[in-house]
């Protein structure tokens, strides 16, 4: 049964606790081809300062930290953060914070890169407003919000398109659709910034 409230912190940290890999996101060929669609779409772009939003155990974070000058990754699993930054130990320029976005979000930073990796379909339809409105805040000017999220059935309060579809809804006036892929299991889109 499709669940109506966005999940909660205690629902990652749970499955953290209960696997040291929930999701296979290291393991799985699947994830690792995901991986590297994801960073070749950015076309070797490099970013001054980026924000990855429900980061996990830290693989996608290792393979966009070397297009970032400066790289603020954010979960709400105390666990999954203290496994990304021993994955990310050698990278200085990643910082890591227990953050529930959209109710958290940075405040001083704009940021020309935004990561929304299989995280905002946890979102009910009130935290995706808030977090079209945070993006709006928080995208730089001429700056990217990569998104990607599996379209398959799931009983998460959105699925990937509609995740897409709503905020493209509430963001349309500010940025401009620059990629828009779909894959069998997963969509890729970028949008930048209007400047």
């Amino acid at each position: 049964m499709k669940k109506s409230r966005s999940l909660p912190p205690h629902y990652f940290e749970d499955m953290f606790a209960g696997s040291t890999d929930p999701w296979q996101l290291e393991t799985s060929r699947y994830e690792q081809a995901k991986y590297a669609h994801t960073v070749r779409s950015l076309k070797g772009r490099n970013y001054e300062n980026g924000f990855e939003i429900g980061c996990a155990g830290g693989t996608l974070t290792s393979q966009i930290a070397p297009l970032t000058l400066s790289l603020l990754s954010v979960d709400v699993s105390s666990i999954a953060l203290a496994k990304a930054a021993k994955r990310c130990v050698l990278q200085r320029h990643v910082r890591f914070e227990r953050m529930t976005f959209p109710r958290d979000a940075p405040q001083a930073e704009r940021y020309d890169l935004i990561v929304l990796s299989e995280v905002a379909y946890y979102w009910d339809d009130a935290d995706l407003q808030l977090a079209a409105t945070e993006l709006r805040r928080l995208l730089a000017p001429g700056g990217d919000l990569l998104m990607v999220h599996w379209i398959g059935e799931t009983d998460y309060p959105q699925s990937g398109d509609d995740v897409v579809s709503k905020l493209h809804s509430a963001l349309s006036d500010a940025v401009c659709v620059q990629t828009e892929e779909r894959d069998v299991k997963y969509r890729l889109d970028i949008w930048q910034r209007r400047l």
